[in-house]
């Protein structure tokens, strides 16, 4: 647990009674201190296994470490989350050094860009002062970013790594950006139900290419939904996958205590324990 000082701005740990943060000097201190255990890592004289590091082996550690935390922002878990993200800010200065050594960039360009970015992105907080609405505010940014990079597409550049849920919701967003979109939830859910019909349809006629591609509607527009209800699709299925599990291993113990396995027990044994296990919560 967590509580602020009431004799000064900084947070608490109310286990150890004693400041999380000493302010800004001592962040940039344990900042390039980080920085620094990098360089001893990958000197000389360093630690073998890190100095046998790519930016490929990085970049799978970086995503590893990056879920890791996300894990722990859904389980609210506060320390948890600080360990994580230390992690995630691990694999971002190890990055940074492997493309210092190939001499393309260093540390300090990467945080002297994203500065730079920032303060050129919010001109309504650093420059001129004016209160907008948060939509207005990405319309913005949005706008700024098709400027600074040159770009004739919303789509040009954009990344096509990552969970395709996520995927199609950072498309939509952008399309969102410019005006192209449902006016309200309840619009994008007549298309959902639209691309349902059509689902089944190409299941009655047993086309597996037709049935993938339907598919793919239905979930994009689901997504649509999702997004309108200011809800991140991929979050949302996450903490899907994390309750079926817990459902299910309510059942798996339960069918334990009466000496079966799943394998054993019938499809409406297990029915009967889902819906205690949904009772239960």
């Amino acid at each position: 647990m967590c509580r602020k000082d009431k004799n000064t701005t900084r947070f608490v740990d109310s286990n150890q009674g004693r400041p999380l943060s000493a302010g800004r000097k001592r962040t940039g201190e344990e900042f390039a201190r980080l920085v620094q255990i990098l360089d001893t890592l990958r000197g000389e004289d360093g630690c073998a296994w890190d100095r046998e590091q790519d930016v490929r082996s990085i970049t799978s550690y970086f995503l590893e470490e990056v879920y890791e935390a996300i894990d722990a922002l859904e389980r609210d878990s506060i320390r948890s989350v600080a360990e994580e993200l230390g992690d995630v800010l691990l694999e971002v200065v190890f990055l940074a050094r492997l493309f210092q050594e190939q001499e393309q960039f260093n540390m300090e360009d990467v945080l002297e860009g994203i500065n730079q970015k920032m303060i050129k992105r919010h001109p309504h907080v650093f420059d001129s002062p004016e209160k907008k609405s948060p939509e207005r505010v990405l319309e913005d940014w949005n706008r700024q970013k098709t400027k600074e990079k040159k770009r004739d597409s919303l789509y040009d550049g954009f990344a096509r790594t990552g969970p395709s849920l996520l995927k199609a919701f950072q498309i939509t967003q952008k399309a969102s950006s410019v005006g192209f979109d449902w006016d309200n939830p309840g619009d994008a859910w007549a298309k959902v139900t639209e691309e349902a019909v059509e689902v089944e349809r190409a299941i009655e006629r047993g086309e597996i290419r037709d049935i993938s591609e339907e598919l793919g509607d239905l979930l994009f527009a689901v997504v649509n939904v999702a997004r309108l209800c200011r809800i991140n699709p991929e979050l949302a299925l996450r903490s899907a996958n994390h309750k079926f599990i817990h459902r299910f291993q309510f059942i798996e113990r339960e069918l334990k205590k009466r000496g079966r396995t799943a394998e054993q027990a019938s499809l409406e044994e297990m029915d009967a324990l889902w819906n205690q296990s949904k009772m239960k919560e």
